[in-house]
């Protein structure tokens, strides 16, 4: 077998292994998409008639506030919502190393 038949075949073979890998990750995506325009349909039957005027009113004032911040307050509040997640995330974190080290005693 000459050497460029063996670099054609190469190629094809990982040409078609990324096809093969494409197809799959559509499919994951595809399910994944349903999934959530099916929570999302759920979630607003749920929440059809539960928007009260009283409701709508705090969620306007609070969009109201936000606009009218001042740069220095909007960074603030943006820091203070990254810290936040940092520390739910530094939180879930140490839960998972917790579940790993248990796993791993076993």
């Amino acid at each position: 077998m000459s050497v460029f038949t063996r670099i054609k075949n190469f190629f094809k073979g990982a040409f078609g292994d990324m096809k093969k890998s494409a197809k799959a990750q559509h499919e994951v995506d595809k399910a994944n998409f349903e999934a959530t325009k099916a929570e999302a349909k759920a979630n607003f039957e749920e929440n059809r008639g539960h928007n009260t005027y009283a409701k709508a009113k705090a969620d306007a004032k609070k969009s109201w506030d936000d606009a009218h911040m001042s740069p220095s307050e909007r960074q603030a509040k943006m820091q203070e919502e990254r810290d936040a997640q940092i520390a739910s995330a530094k939180a879930r974190t140490a839960a998972a190393n917790e579940r790993y080290e248990n796993a791993k005693k076993k």
